[in-house]
């Protein structure tokens, strides 16, 4: 596995946590807290990019309960 810098885990209800990393190289990273060898990686303007459209409530469907 690449030297990724993981970030403190983002907890929500229950045992979903989240991590967040980036390498050296520019790639970043996204796995479940304690499973980091299972990651998705992509650029980290991908990243930056999946941030943006999650803060401009793109994902918000995916919070609802139907």
């Amino acid at each position: 596995m690449p030297d990724v810098t993981w970030e403190e885990p983002f907890c929500g209800e229950g045992n979903s946590c989240y991590r967040i990393g980036v390498d050296a190289d520019g790639n970043s990273y996204i796995a479940v807290a304690g499973a980091e060898a299972a990651h998705l990686t992509d650029s980290a303007e991908s990243l930056r990019q999946l941030i943006r459209d999650i803060k401009a409530g793109k994902a918000d469907h995916l919070l609802s309960d139907g």
